[in-house]
């Protein structure tokens, strides 16, 4: 469990850790997406438009241009084309890294894209499956290659797949409470006690050795 706590910890550390500008941008796609998955709660459930549609709503600002997205989007017609990018939604959130994290935001982006047209749940799943099977290929592939110690070439370990594959998933799960949490942790900062840093003194390089050396 606590191996588990550290984990979680590095993870979160690593998706807080990243250029200004993606802070940024991370943290508006986790407040649209955390306003939009509370308001599957509320009846009726809450569409993706909707959550910038209220706030244009409540500032005054026009708001028609994304009414007349909202009834193209739930056109029947163009219901496999929103099917296909909730399935490539999904396969974004797998191709996530802790070095490559956009990945996971553009694939929320694409999800609550299909999810304008197909629905929550349907858009949910098919990202969700898709992105369980692509892992599990990854996986089966993985399983007949022998990992030789003198082996130069680049294959697949079936411990690293996986690895890699709960990584992922976990940093794409953080994107909707990414800001929430960085808000929770800011408020709490002044009141936690850290424990001190230990200095561990670094050894001399043999350059500096020879150069504090005093002749007499």
């Amino acid at each position: 469990m606590r191996s588990l706590r550290r984990e979680l910890a590095r993870i979160w550390a690593v998706v807080t850790d990243r250029p200004r500008w993606q802070l940024v941008f991370a943290c508006v796609v986790s407040a649209w997406t955390l306003a939009w998955v509370v308001g599957q709660g509320i009846a009726p459930p809450m569409s993706p438009l909707e959550v910038p549609k209220a706030l244009l709503d409540w500032a005054g600002a026009p708001v028609g241009w994304l009414e007349a997205a909202e009834a193209w989007a739930r056109d029947p017609s163009r219901w496999w084309v929103f099917s296909v990018l909730a399935v490539c939604g999904g396969l974004l959130w797998s191709a996530t890294t802790e070095r490559a994290q956009l990945t996971a935001l553009y694939g929320w982006l694409i999800v609550m894209a299909a999810a304008e047209g197909i629905g929550y749940h349907p858009a949910i799943f098919r990202a969700i499956i898709a992105m369980a099977v692509f892992i599990a290929i990854l996986w089966l592939l993985s399983l007949p290659g022998k990992v030789s110690v003198m082996n130069n070439r680049v294959t697949l370990v079936p411990r690293d797949v996986i690895r890699a594959g709960v990584t992922a998933a976990v940093i794409a799960a953080l994107v909707p409470v990414l800001t929430l949490g960085l808000v929770v942790v800011r408020l709490v900062r002044p009141y936690v006690t850290r424990p001190p840093k230990v200095v561990v003194p670094r050894a001399r390089e043999p350059q500096e050795q020879k150069k504090t050396l005093v002749r007499d």
